[in-house]
């Protein structure tokens, strides 16, 4: 059954979306960059590509259902944060928000009767509850931390070893 143009609409905005938090974490891997902290700076970068794939998923998705993609621009995302715990912090906040966007659009589907596409999402219900606990339980680590240096350090090099996942 082809998808809805509401649906289509929402989950287009969605892939927008996603890609912002592509941007979003990309943006803060050239903080951690530029503090010299490699470690958060590549946690980010995987980061930034689990959202691509989470949009290309949702791309993928659409033209299975004989759906029509409708791109738009990607806002800039903001590039200075206070300190390591405010991009945690950030990223945390992100994450809660991007739940409750996943959550609307399968209120919407439920409201469409659309049960594939509610199906399909369930899947992102799944992955945002990974999505949340990770940067919260690096946020909660650099809290105990505090203005500790070394502290950071060893907590750059714990998040170093975070691996893509394919």
């Amino acid at each position: 059954m082809e998808i809805k143009e509401k649906m289509q609409d929402a989950i287009s905005k969605q892939i927008n979306r996603e890609l912002y938090s592509g941007y979003l974490y990309l943006s803060m891997s050239t903080y951690f960059e530029e503090k010299n902290l490699r470690g958060f700076a590549k946690w980010m970068r995987i980061q930034a590509k689990e959202e691509q794939k989470h949009a290309m998923k949702m791309y993928e998705f659409m033209y299975e259902r004989a759906g029509h993609v409708k791109l738009a621009a990607i806002e800039a995302p903001p590039h200075h944060w206070k300190s390591p715990l405010d991009v945690f912090k950030e990223s945390y906040k992100h994450e809660q928000k991007v739940t409750e966007m996943i959550h609307n659009l399968i209120t919407m589907a439920m409201a469409e009767k659309d049960y594939a596409t509610m199906n399909f999402l369930q899947w992102y219900v799944e992955e945002q509850v990974e999505e949340e606990a990770s940067p919260l339980a690096i946020l909660q680590k650099l809290e105990l931390i505090g203005d500790s240096a070394n502290g950071l350090l060893m907590l750059d090099a714990e998040v170093a070893k975070r691996e893509l996942i394919n």
